[in-house]
């Protein structure tokens, strides 16, 4: 599928001798860049702030002769304000990763913030994704290429588009969860006794630290609170707007209707807390503050394999038979996303108009979309790539990759220590911090193979731990994957491109409502009694609908009828080209 442009032979200088290296190497290239830059990445979506250290700063330094400054609203907080007093400067970032949805993307070049990168795309191998890269930027004015879109694919709109765990699911300390012996769970309300059998068990860390089963945060909260939303996941519904879209229908529903799954997730978080369940910490963390706890095994659910299994699951851990592993509730459906030939807008790389080498800026993004560049940027997640050839994974004779000893430490959850020449330090130290994909996981390279190191024969062949074994002896499948498909418990949401309607009447009311639901969903989880929690829910009901909710609602009921009708068109257009 991607064609790369290997034949440049790189000169590599170690104790005076010249070896030929390839570019997975993690030895020391001669960069084609005089001078040393620092670049600002204004990253909305990165959970980091300051500059990328480590194998994947080598990297970078080594082939572009530049470091990255990682300038991120969800650490910094107030997102919307950070990026306003940035923009009001008239300087975003260098680079500038974001949501492309909506009228973003005109904004930012109405604003002159960003970029016309067409000049400098020309003969750039990142032209092989032209379709999708043309489709992003298709209505915007003036002309140009401003944005290049993340997660794109070449499979098919209803092919998922994850690795073989899903985004969401519900993810149990295995151990504990065995030590119970394995309780049947019927409905998302019969998981809370289970969870709170597994604090008994294990109430404290082996630090010390009180367990919980659910820990919350604030940094990704945008119309609705995020975490409510993730169970609703588990039974096939998503966010558009203000309301939850069935994955495989035009059935949809308001998120602050009193018989919503929002309100029912909000409800079960409510008598979570009444339980002693929920960590009272939730209410001023960030997101590196839970996955902290994750990693010292003070939290035992989570709604997300790549944070929890990610954090958690160590070798060491995994071979006594700890662990985050999804577990069956009977009447889940899980929300999976398909494939999309014109990528996703939720996560889009631009260049700012005030970058002082664009021209270099452009290599680099165009680097991101090759296959040394894909496998380097994507191993944050338990479905991600495998980090860079030559240090984690190399290929057989035949062309097939498979891990070597080292990737195998590192990716499979022990604190590996990288090697000197790949910039030294632990392995999680030098992980990408971009957090963004620009191909689906389940893309394949050159060689026909997928991207997503969970999917190749030579992973999925290598030996168990007593965690895995367990789970695959109880749940009768060999992966999550398996499981869901065997059993009919995955729904995938058609690939498409759909854009919601700009009104910029509708978005300031949507701000204000939006400001209001998320207050009183964090105030009804943590109400005094159950009386409170519904006077709550009226409030915001109230609140909500006297601040034009009615308004934005019937905008985003028709965006919705809009929305399937182009993942039905999506579905189309592939099968008659696949006919043609």
């Amino acid at each position: 599928m991607i064609e790369e442009n290997r034949s440049a032979i790189v000169l590599i200088c170690i104790i005076g001798l010249l070896f030929l290296a390839g570019c997975g190497s993690g030895i020391k290239e001669e960069a084609p860049y005089e001078e040393a830059i620092v670049v600002d990445v204004f990253d909305s979506v990165a959970n980091y702030e300051g500059m990328q250290s480590g194998w994947f700063g080598k990297i970078v330094k080594d082939k572009f002769n530049m470091e990255l400054n990682i300038i991120a609203p969800n650490v910094a907080g107030g997102g919307n304000t950070l990026f306003a007093i940035r923009s009001a400067a008239g300087n975003l970032g260098d680079l500038i990763i974001c949501n492309g949805e909506d009228d973003n993307l005109q904004k930012l070049v109405n604003s002159g913030l960003v970029l016309n990168m067409e000049p400098y795309l020309e003969d750039k191998d990142i032209m092989r994704f032209e379709s999708a890269i043309r489709d992003i930027n298709s209505n915007l004015a003036p002309e140009g290429i401003y944005a290049i879109p993340s997660e794109v694919s070449e499979n098919s709109p209803m092919t998922p588009s994850e690795s073989l765990e899903l985004t969401y699911g519900p993810y149990l300390r295995w151990d504990l969860y065995k030590q119970l012996g394995y309780p049947e769970i019927r409905t998302l309300e019969d998981l809370l006794p289970v969870l709170k059998r597994m604090q008994e068990l294990e109430p404290r860390t082996e630090d010390g630290d009180k367990t919980y089963a659910f820990s919350f945060f604030k940094d990704w909260d945008g119309n609705l609170m995020n975490a409510a939303k993730q169970p609703c996941c588990f039974y096939g519904w998503d966010e558009l707007g203000f309301l939850l879209l069935k994955a495989d229908s035009d059935e949809y529903k308001s998120i602050i209707d009193p018989d919503s799954m929002y309100v029912r997730v909000l409800k079960w978080y409510f008598n979570a807390n009444q339980m002693g369940l929920v960590d009272p910490q939730s209410l001023t963390q960030s997101y590196n503050d839970v996955a902290h706890k994750y990693e010292k095994g003070q939290v035992l659910y989570s709604p997300w394999p790549w944070v929890a299994q990610v954090e958690y699951n160590t070798l060491d851990r995994r071979q006594q038979g700890k662990g985050f592993m999804i577990v069956d509730i009977k009447d889940m459906n899980i929300y999976s996303y398909g494939c999309n030939q014109s990528g996703t807008r939720k996560n889009v790389v631009l260049v700012g108009s005030q970058a002082k080498d664009p021209e270099r800026l452009v290599d680099f993004i165009n680097w991101m979309y090759s296959s040394d560049g894909i496998s380097s940027i994507g191993p944050q997640s338990s479905a991600g790539t495998a980090g860079p050839e030559g240090l984690c994974w190399e290929y057989d004779e035949e062309g097939k990759p498979y891990l070597t000893e080292f990737g195998k430490k590192a990716l499979f959850g022990s604190e590996a220590e990288v090697p000197k020449e790949w910039g030294g330090g632990t392995w999680r130290e030098g992980i990408s911090v971009l957090n963004f994909m620009p191909v689906a996981p389940c893309e394949l390279d050159e060689k026909g193979n997928p991207y997503a190191y969970q999917l190749w024969d030579s992973v999925q062949g290598m030996g168990e731990t007593a965690l895995e074994k367990d789970w695959k002896e109880i749940m009768q499948a060999n992966n999550t994957r398996d499981f869901l498909l065997k059993n009919d418990k995955m729904v995938v949401s058609p690939g498409c491109n759909f854009t919601a309607t700009i009104n910029s009447e509708i978005e300031t009311l949507r701000g204000q409502c939006r400001n209001v639901i998320r207050k009183y969903s964090w105030e009804m989880i943590f109400a005094e009694d159950e009386d409170e929690f519904y006077q709550l829910l009226s409030k915001m009901q109230d609140e909500a609908f006297s601040l034009g909710y009615e308004k934005v609602l019937e905008v985003d009921m028709n965006d919705a009828i809009e929305f399937q009708k182009a993942r039905i068109k999506s579905v189309e257009e592939y099968e008659n080209d696949r006919e043609q």
